[in-house]
Formats: C-alpha cells, sequence, structure tokens
C-alpha cells in the first residue's frame, strides 16, 4: 500500500512539475522503486489503478440536499408547489441575508410587511374578502417554509393570519371582516392577539383577570395582556377579556388609538427576538359596541381559534427543524477535520440519521394533521397530540445540530444557534407539552386530570 500512495502521489505532482522540481521530488520519494512495482502491473491491474486515480482527481458528487425524505411534497399539486417554492424563494432572497442582524439587534424588518403582503397570502385558509381560500395542508406547508428560514417571521405572519384575522373571520361581524379582513390580508393593517395574561397563561380557560363591562359610554376594558406578539407597531388587538356581568369570556377589537390602551415592549428576550412582544395596560379602556365580536361570547369560542391555529404550529416545529438539519447537513459536508468531511464520519452520520428520522416522522405526523382539518375531522388532541410530538423532536433536531458543527454551533452565522434558541419558544407557546399532554391523555383515558 506504501508503493501506491507514493505513486498516487508522485503522478498528481507530475501534472505541474517541470523538470527540476521532479529531480528534487525523487529525494523524497522512491520512483525507481513505484515504477519497478508499476511495471509488474497486468493490464486488468493498471486499468484498476488508472480509474482509482482519475476518482482521486474528480470533485465527488454529493446527493441533493432533501429533507422531505419520503417525498411528501408529491401529494402536492403543481400549482401548491408552485406557490410553496414562491415562498421558499421569497424567504432565502429576503429574509435570509438580514435575519441575523435584525435577531441579534432585537428588532422587526418592517421593510418586509409590504413585501410580505404582495404574496397575497396571510389568511390563508379563509373565504372571500381577498383571501386565498386554501387548504389547511397548504397553511401549514407556508408555515414550515417560513419557519425554515425564520421562525420569527413565521410567527409574525402566524399571529396576523391565523390568530388575529381568525378570530375576526370566526367571531366578527359581516362589517368587521369588511373592515379589517382584505387591508389585513395585503399587510396594510397589522393585528395582534391578546390572551395571554402576566399571571395567566395555561389557566386562561378559566382564569383571565382582565375584565370587561358594559357601561353607557362602551365596554370598559381593564387588566393587563404579556407575550402579545406584534403589540408594539400592531393597529389592533384583539383583546379577550372576562364579562364582569356573566362570567363569560368575550372578544373585542382595541384600535391602537384607543384611550387607555398602553404597550410596552418585553425585551431580553432569549428567542424569537425578531417578534416584537408587547407587555399591554388596559386602564379603562373603552370600546365601542361596534368593536365587540359577537360570535365570542364564551372561551369555547377561543379555543375555536386556537385548534385552528395549533396545527400551524406543529408546523412551525418542523420548519424550525428542517432548517437546522439543512444547515448541519451542509456544514459537515464542508467542514474538514482529520483531511475529509466529518459527514464522513461514523458518528456525525449516527447524528444526521437521528435528526432525518425525527424530522420525517414529524412532517408525516403534521401531513395528515392537516388533511384531518380539511376533511373537518380536526379534534382537540390531534393538534395537541402534533403540538408535543413535534416540539419536542425539534428540540432534539437543533441540538442535534448544533452539536454536529462543535464550537461553530453556537455563532449565528452558521445559521442554527439561532433555531437553537427559537425551538424553545415554539415548545411553549400555544400551550405548554404538560397542558397539551393533558389534552391527549383526557381523550384517550377519559379521565380529566388538569386539577
Amino acid at each position: 500500500m506504501g508503493i501506491f500512495k507514493n505513486l498516487r502521489q508522485a503522478f498528481h505532482l507530475f501534472q505541474e512539475m517541470d523538470l527540476g522540481q521532479i529531480i528534487e521530488l525523487n529525494k523524497k520519494v522512491d520512483l525507481s522503486a513505484a515504477m519497478k512495482e508499476l511495471s509488474k502491473l497486468d493490464e486488468k491491474q493498471m486499468q484498476g489503478l488508472l480509474k482509482m486515480l482519475n476518482s482521486s482527481q474528480t470533485k465527488k458528487e454529493l446527493p441533493e440536499i432533501n429533507p422531505d425524505f419520503y417525498e411528501l411534497s408529491d401529494k402536492l399539486t403543481l400549482e401548491q408547489q408552485a406557490l410553496q417554492l414562491k415562498v421558499r424563494n421569497f424567504m432565502e432572497e429576503e429574509v435570509n441575508p438580514i435575519v441575523n442582524d435584525y435577531w441579534l439587534r432585537d428588532e422587526f424588518p418592517y421593510e418586509l410587511i409590504p413585501k410580505m403582503g404582495e404574496l397575497g397570502l396571510a389568511g390563508v385558509t379563509y373565504d372571500g374578502y381577498g383571501c386565498p381560500n386554501l387548504p389547511f395542508l397548504m397553511e401549514g406547508i407556508l408555515a414550515m417554509e417560513m419557519a425554515r428560514v425564520d421562525a420569527s417571521i413565521a410567527t409574525f405572519f402566524g399571529v396576523q393570519s391565523g390568530l388575529t384575522m381568525g378570530s375576526i373571520y370566526m367571531c366578527g361581524s359581516e362589517d368587521q371582516k369588511q373592515e379589517w379582513l382584505p387591508a389585513m390580508n395585503k399587510m396594510q393593517k397589522i393585528g395582534a392577539f391578546g390572551l395571554t395574561e402576566p399571571e395567566v397563561g395555561s389557566g386562561a380557560a378559566g382564569g383571565l383577570t382582565t375584565t370587561c363591562k358594559l357601561t353607557a359610554d362602551g365596554w370598559v376594558l381593564n387588566g393587563q395582556k404579556k407575550w402579545i406578539g406584534n403589540a408594539t407597531f400592531a393597529d389592533v388587538v384583539v383583546i379577550w377579556a372576562k364579562d364582569e356581568a356573566d362570567g363569560e369570556v368575550k372578544g373585542f377589537l382595541v384600535r391602537k388609538e384607543n384611550p387607555g390602551f398602553q404597550v410596552e415592549k418585553i425585551k431580553g428576550k432569549m428567542a424569537l427576538r425578531i417578534v416584537q412582544n408587547g407587555l399591554i395596560t388596559l386602564t379603562n379602556c373603552v370600546v365601542e359596541e361596534k368593536d365587540r365580536l359577537p360570535l365570542a361570547n364564551s372561551f369555547k369560542n377561543t379555543a375555536n381559534v386556537l385548534r385552528m391555529t395549533r396545527a400551524g404550529v406543529a408546523w412551525m416545529a418542523v420548519g424550525c427543524a428542517r432548517g437546522a438539519y439543512e444547515n448541519a447537513l451542509v456544514y459537515t459536508q464542508n467542514r474538514k477535520q482529520f483531511g475529509k468531511p466529518i459527514a464522513s464520519f461514523q458518528l456525525i452520520q449516527n447524528h444526521l440519521v437521528e435528526m432525518i428520522s425525527n424530522l420525517t416522522a414529524m412532517q408525516t405526523l403534521v401531513f395528515r394533521l392537516s388533511e384531518l382539518q380539511d376533511l373537518g375531522q380536526l379534534k382537540d388532541e390531534h393538534a395537541s397530540l402534533a403540538k408535543v410530538f413535534c416540539t419536542l423532536r425539534t428540540r432534539d433536531i437543533v441540538r442535534g445540530a448544533r452539536e454536529v458543527m462543535g464550537g461553530n454551533g453556537i455563532l449565528l452565522e452558521h445559521n442554527v444557534a439561532r433555531f437553537v434558541a427559537d425551538a424553545e419558544a415554539i415548545y411553549s407557546y400555544e400551550g405548554t407539552k404538560e397542558i397539551n399532554t393533558l389534552i391527549v391523555g383526557r381523550s384517550i383515558t377519559g379521565f380529566s386530570a388538569f386539577v
């Protein structure tokens, strides 16, 4: 083997060396011995040697990066595939070049809003009002594509398109729909969704402390809402409050100019730093009757909105995991240690296979989840199971992506550190792992273990 190694080295060097350099090389490599061994080869052995030498000069052809290992995208129509590609191109061309800078500065790229509006995709599944009226499956696909590049932008879109527009679409009057939905589809108006409170997260179903009271001047709202995405620049915020008269939860469209409405930006976040979360304080905030959502008269109506959008959060988890996996795979194919790409090492391949296994299971699950939603068969426990499983597995995948990058994994420039941090926020919002687990547990056992 030693003589063939020397021969191979000599062969490569000969191609670019003059006679003097070859003489110098002979002092280091036993060319006579190499030629003597070469002369002993028969025709078949010589052909094998030439093949080996030629292959060593040819750059290895690597397989295409394909996170969709089971080719689920083949189930989409050509039009749906084209829309998926359109959103992917937008995220890669408009968002990817700037996202790390904005994430680091804890700021939002407002210049993207009109560009996103030109896509016309907000209110993905709604019929009328300028909305696309696409299947729920496509809503999930688009959420995944956005989160594949940045979970913050996907969250911004989800709050706008799902939670806020969804509340108006499902619980609003025709006048409210006409006023807000077309403008929100084009991103000319921005919305936010105010449910969570400083001391009330998982217990929102029965424990809201924000109150509403009907007076001669309209509805008077008092209380606070926390972690409200888009709140610092939203034109309208859907506020859920408990009616002092009957104890039921009601919904209101609170405009940013309403007296008694104040927003403070939440700072110091380690995740979803581009999302502008706000602490909203309502102090005798008067809302006219025309801005009350007439079909929002109990928490069941709130829950319907959450059920509709929770599937999208599971898809976002898939997108976050997919982005981390893709970046990690490309990195390992190009990062060299001990003279060759680290993707050629067994332990690295083990990490990558675990990642693509989890990712494939997640994608298969959410694909079926959206199919159930399109069939009108989606239940709370279906969405909750997807939220639990996908956010847990996303944690595993981003951890593996960071690990195969070694120390470089903590640098934003390698596009995995951001996914590692953002996965923690996706893990918690729209129902913690524990709450969603109990929803599924109640379904399969028949016993409620919430209290």
